[in-house]
């Protein structure tokens, strides 16, 4: 990664810069209607996003965590891919930007177009990227699209669909993950880390793979995935910093909370998944560090790393919730 690109830190900043002027009280009630949409079911016929204060709140409220999750599902595909980079990105759906800013910290120079269907989204996310102060972000293009149904996308060779999937009907979900994967070389969907979540993400990736696409991650392969349905879900999770004012709208006292994500990434193109991927915290004991692993050949696996094997468990010691294993270095 090119640490001078963007970072949660200048978003943050960004943000700060666009929202001071919102009452903290309509911040706040936005916020709980939004979390309500977030957490139950919601109309798919409408934008979640109605006005200004709507998006002034639901960006105080979640673009630090999309944009979170989404570095970390982009940081799995350079790690498979790392000679890769896009010229072009599509976001479709991508409302305020956020997993364009986390595509701008990935590479540079990417030209990207963000797709939504609410106009003040777009409006906010316009002026975000303009108080950005990076050039890939500043000339982004914004265009209110219906994301959906008859959606057409143009060729791009980096596409991503972050939390949208849950907005659609069945039948517009699959005509967006069928668009999607005949328009982009490399596709990354994300969804929230809850069993309904991961449910959406499995049928993505059925789609994608029936499409001609290979998986690149978080999966070491493209068959079946061995979690039997109903049992479990496979998710991660990504440490978010809360800014003062995320605090105030957010009414939590604590400086960060974990975003708990699922997600795919496929591409047209060949990578190097990683042979195993920790899909559980570590659990680490006196001596020994207790992995939980979807690997490339046996499935779901447990593995005991002990003090006995040296380097290995010296890394396993550092490995983190959706790191690949083992590290290149210790295999």
């Amino acid at each position: 990664m090119n640490v001078t690109l963007p970072t949660a830190q200048s978003l943050r900043a960004a943000l700060a810069g666009l929202l001071d002027g919102l009452p903290p009280k309509q911040a706040a009630q936005a916020v709980d209607r939004l979390i309500a949409s977030y957490r139950g079911e919601t109309p798919t016929d409408a934008p979640i996003l109605r006005d200004r204060s709507d998006v002034v709140a639901y960006a105080a409220y979640r673009m630090p965590a999309t944009f979170e999750a989404v570095r970390s599902a982009l940081d799995a595909l350079v790690e498979v891919a790392p000679d890769w980079a896009p010229a072009t990105h599509t976001d479709v759906g991508g409302g305020t930007g956020a997993a364009s800013w986390a595509v701008a910290g990935a590479w540079e120079g990417a030209a990207t177009t963000v797709l939504d269907w609410a106009e003040p989204a777009l409006a906010l996310g316009r002026e975000l990227a303009g108080a950005s102060g990076v050039p890939g972000l500043r000339e982004a293009r914004w265009e209110r699209a219906r994301i959906g149904a008859a959606l057409e996308l143009a060729p791009a060779d980096l596409v991503t669909v972050s939390y949208v999937l849950k907005e659609l009907t069945a039948q517009a979900r699959t005509e967006l993950v069928d668009a999607v994967a005949g328009a982009g070389q490399a596709v990354v969907i994300v969804e929230p880390g809850t069993p309904d979540g991961y449910a959406r993400i499995i049928e993505a990736r059925d789609r994608l793979i029936a499409a001609g696409l290979s998986i690149a991650a978080p999966c070491p392969h493209s068959g079946a995935c061995p979690i039997a349905p109903g049992t479990d879900w496979c998710h991660f999770s990504a440490r978010v910093s809360r800014s003062s004012l995320h605090r105030q709208v957010k009414g939590g006292s604590l400086s960060h909370e974990d975003e708990k994500f699922s997600y795919v990434v496929a591409t047209r193109f060949p990578t190097t998944p990683a042979p195993a991927r920790v899909t559980r915290r570590p659990q680490i004991r006196k001596g020994q560090v207790l992995l939980e692993l979807c690997t490339r050949d046996e499935g779901l696996d447990r593995s005991t790393v002990t003090k006995r094997h040296g380097e290995l468990y010296r890394a396993a010691r550092n490995i983190a919730w959706g790191d690949p294993w083992p590290p290149e270095d210790s295999a």
